[in-house]
């Protein structure tokens, strides 16, 4: 069995690291467009920056064997065409290491181009949340370790979520939270910074009180989930309830410290699979929260069959009451039959 400690430490270690340099790109959008000349190139830097310290870390730390499954490679950037991007990059992974040189970079980058065919293996999403980070709002690094299919060490780092209830979660805070977890041994949120004095919190998910509205979390971008349906949905449940848009994996960490009372991702269409870097460390820390967490149907997020969930559908993140009104409700409307 892996030392899930050990790993926990390497993860936090490089999804702060990553913070600190995609904190540095979202605040210079406009620089870095004007560089590459490319609209999206911002979000482009910042995957490319944050895959490369993770596998940087990972490797450094844990040995040459990592296993890790990125959404990217190195290929775009090996294209002379995209020059400019690959400069900008390379810029940003050097305010963390200086000594990094292209081949370096290239290499620690496709530290990511693992397969699942193994025991265990990391996944990461680099930037989860595109359109909330060229926005300046919400976004997340989401890293995960996942063992026989089942995640069972997080680092999920939300760079401008401020810790608490006191901001909304629409503003934009300095310092940011980080959420960690280890199966069994529960949930903890600290600020997003590498010299953070504050010590970690352990978050206990209380469950959602009859009569009280329910806030559920919905994507920033209707294209992701199915809104109609949602509204359907809350309107079969029956009881007051309001919305919170948020993007990216931070809907799990606002979930799992009860600033929202659920998450619900209704697929826009049958075939759509969802991706295991898109859900693997909020999973894991809503869990250990004492949230519960499933698809549409109830199943618990089966992680071992590759690179997409492709025995769920759809998405229930909620408190232990709600979560079983909300899998009632799926069930009474017949969504997922049909």
């Amino acid at each position: 069995m892996a030392d899930y400690t050990a790993l926990l430490e390497a993860g936090r270690e490089a999804v702060l690291l990553a913070s600190s340099v995609t904190r540095q790109v979202q605040g210079a959008i406009e620089q870095v467009r004007a560089i590459t000349k490319e609209d999206d190139s911002p979000v482009s830097v910042a995957d490319y920056a944050a895959q490369a310290i993770v596998g940087r870390v990972l490797a450094d730390r844990l040995g040459g064997d990592v296993i890790l499954v990125g959404e990217e490679d190195s290929s775009y950037l090996s294209d002379d065409t995209h020059a400019a991007v690959l400069d900008a990059v390379l810029a940003a992974v050097r305010e963390i290491d200086e000594s990094i040189n292209e081949d370096q970079l290239l290499r620690a980058i496709d530290v990511g181009a693992g397969d699942t065919h193994h025991a265990g293996f990391w996944t990461l999403d680099p930037i989860d949340g595109t359109k909330g980070f060229l926005r300046g709002q919400q976004y997340s690094i989401a890293l995960a370790y996942i063992e026989r299919g089942e995640p069972v060490v997080a680092a999920l780092a939300c760079p401008n979520l401020a810790i608490g209830f006191d901001h909304d979660v629409s503003q934009v805070d300095a310092e940011g939270s980080l959420y960690v977890a280890i199966k069994g041994d529960g949930a903890w949120e600290s600020r997003c910074t590498p010299d953070a004095a504050s010590a970690p919190t352990q978050l206990q998910r209380l469950d959602h009180d009859e009569g009280e509205a329910i806030t559920v979390c919905t994507s920033v971008e209707a294209k992701h989930s199915n809104i109609a349906r949602t509204n359907t949905l809350m309107d079969e449940v029956a009881e007051p309830w309001d919305r919170l848009p948020i993007d990216s994996q931070c809907k799990y960490a606002v979930v799992a410290r009860g600033q929202a009372d659920a998450y619900v991702r209704m697929p826009v269409r049958k075939t759509y699979i969802e991706r295991i870097w898109d859900h693997a460390a909020g999973a894991l820390i809503a869990t250990e929260a004492g949230a519960g967490v499933s698809d549409m149907f109830g199943r618990p997020l089966d992680f071992g069959h590759g690179r997409g969930l492709e025995q769920n559908q759809g998405l229930i993140v909620a408190a232990p009451r709600v979560h079983a009104k909300l899998h009632a409700a799926m069930e009474s409307l017949g969504y997922g039959r049909d």
